[in-house]
């Protein structure tokens, strides 16, 4: 059996992976720092490896011994003055983990990146996996997931057996951060009050971890797969929400402009008061554009599913219920 090391072990995305893999059997270590929150692994008995991407020494150690890295680990964040500190762990730390693979003899790496490196169409026509990044610099999320991907590729010249996976917005239980979750969160409570134009795709994050795990074995070096889910609009997705939760959808939609003004002012003020904005042109730079995604690469060569939103919006709910979170 496979020994594999999951990266961002404590994130939404590692612990659920670290958790189904456990459940199939497999051989886990769990890497995060010694300052993550692990709640999100509470009752979980997996072995700890405590350390940092950017000291590579103590990945170097975490991976001595593993089969295949499940690399997770990432700062997700639209706030521009943590874009050093994003370059650093999304590049620098990818960087490490590629270094670090090579010299263990790794079997395989699956280096789960997100939809946000694909570049955006104007024809309304399904994304997928050869759309060419075209966002530029000015998006710091983005740019260093895709430099993170580049970096990737880089190892796979080398001889890494490397497969990248792009996950589009997650719902689901231990997202402690509320990335995704920010919208269940604030229909349930009935904080928000506008939404605007487009369109999102939204994935269960079960599928995400089965789209992972098959990747180990299926996933073509080299490779990306979108692992998506749902193509609707924010509005369709809103009233989703409030439908399955009996909360309340915002009912006015607000103009593009609007909207990315208001980033434009919370950004000022936040750096006037050295607070993180509650929206950025970081956040917003896909406002009023037709996200949709195709996963059927990833359903034709990894077997990839997509399951039920509505079980992913409830069970999301009931951890951020039990959890505190609310």
């Amino acid at each position: 059996m496979n020994k594999i090391l999951v990266t961002g072990a404590t994130g939404c995305i590692g612990s659920n992976l670290i958790i189904e893999l456990m459940r199939q059997g497999y051989c886990v270590r769990a890497f995060h720092r010694s300052t993550s929150n692990s709640i999100t692994l509470k009752g979980v008995d997996v072995e700890h490896y405590l350390g940092d991407i950017l000291d590579i020494k103590s990945l170097c150690e975490a991976i001595s011994g593993c089969d295949v890295v499940l690399h997770a680990a990432a700062l997700v964040t639209f706030w521009k003055r943590k874009r050093d500190e994003q370059y650093k762990i999304n590049v620098l730390g990818t960087r490490n983990v590629i270094e670090c693979c090579i010299k263990q003899n790794v079997t395989k790496l699956v280096h789960v990146s997100t939809i946000a490196t694909l570049g955006y169409r104007k024809d309304n026509n399904l994304i997928d996996e050869n759309s060419e990044f075209n966002w530029g610099e000015k998006y710091s999320y983005r740019y260093t997931k895709y430099l993170a991907e580049l970096e990737v590729l880089r190892g796979v010249e080398k001889g890494l057996d490397a497969t990248i996976v792009n996950p589009s917005i997650i719902i689901g239980p231990r997202d402690i951060y509320a990335h995704g979750g920010t919208i269940i969160i604030g229909v349930k409570l009935g904080r928000i009050l506008f939404y605007p134009k487009g369109g999102i795709n939204i994935v269960n994050v079960h599928d995400v971890v089965r789209g992972i795990i098959s990747a180990i074995r299926l996933g073509r070096k080299g490779e990306r797969y979108i692992l998506g889910g749902f193509n609707m609009t924010t509005k369709e997705f809103f009233q989703l929400t409030a439908k399955v939760l009996e909360g309340k959808a915002p009912k006015i939609e607000v103009p593009n402009w609007l909207v990315k003004s208001s980033a434009t002012a919370c950004e000022i003020l936040g750096d006037i008061t050295r607070t993180k904005p509650p929206l950025t042109t970081d956040l917003t730079a896909a406002v009023g554009l037709l996200n949709w995604y195709s996963s059927e690469k990833a359903e034709r060569e990894l077997g990839y599913k997509v399951t039920s939103l509505e079980k992913a919006i409830i069970e999301a709910y009931n951890w951020y219920k039990e959890n505190g979170v609310l």
